[in-house]
């Protein structure tokens, strides 16, 4: 059956987007929501590709609109997602996801109760700390008050991992990648005994040994 919203959040340097683009080279079917943004592009980002890149005003009016299934203000810029997202993707025959951040997360939860989430997180906060600090290296940055702020907003996002029902540790890519499509195929009842069994790993209700060694040392790196 088409039409299941799959959530995925991570703090900023998780390697979301390239385990998101790593999922969806495996798994057919999957459509990848666009969101909306008021912040300006960054390197070669396309309007409609990365984001729909629009102006505040605009996205104040789509608010009065009631036109977001979710959206939230971050670091001064707003985000959100077209409700019309979910229907096209179900138009199409396929299941959406939703790169959204905890905020955005919770209202879709509310929203939508049948929607799958998944948490996406980094090893250690020192794999994040690196990982944020060779983006913006990369991205010509080098505001340290910016990787800071990101750090502490990791902290805070990380506190919501129990609501989602899946965390995946993207330590090893092709490992957190195998993990994720057995998150999907499971949801989708394609999944065989050793897929499921993958997947169960993963949920956050059986608290396994490792998702709880990587919360341990953002709690007492905090």
């Amino acid at each position: 059956m088409p039409g299941i919203l799959f959530i995925i959040s991570a703090p900023s340097g998780s390697g979301k987007s390239t385990l998101v683009g790593e999922l969806r080279k495996f798994v057919e079917g999957l459509e990848f929501s666009v969101s909306y943004t008021t912040r300006a592009p960054r390197g070669s980002e396309e309007d409609g590709r990365e984001y729909h890149f629009t102006t505040r005003d605009r996205f104040e009016g789509m608010i009065a609109d009631d036109a977001f299934l979710e959206w939230a203000e971050v670091f001064g810029n707003y985000y959100g997602t077209a409700r019309s997202a979910l229907s096209l993707a179900a138009e199409h025959g396929r299941d959406l996801i939703l790169d959204i951040d905890v905020q955005g997360a919770m209202q879709v939860m509310d929203r939508v109760p049948s929607a799958v989430s998944i948490f996406i997180m980094p090893p250690s906060p020192l794999v994040l700390e690196t990982r944020l600090r060779n983006r913006s290296a990369a991205e010509h940055m080098t505001d340290e008050s910016v990787i800071e702020r990101r750090l502490h907003q990791a902290h805070g996002e990380l506190e919501y991992v129990a609501r989602y029902q899946f965390a995946i540790v993207n330590d090893v890519l092709d490992t957190a990648a195998a993990e994720m499509r057995a998150v999907v195929l499971q949801a989708r009842g394609d999944a065989d005994a050793s897929v499921a069994a993958l997947a169960d790993s993963c949920r956050t209700a059986s608290s396994s040994a490792r998702l709880q060694a990587v919360l341990d040392q953002f709690s007492s790196s905090s």
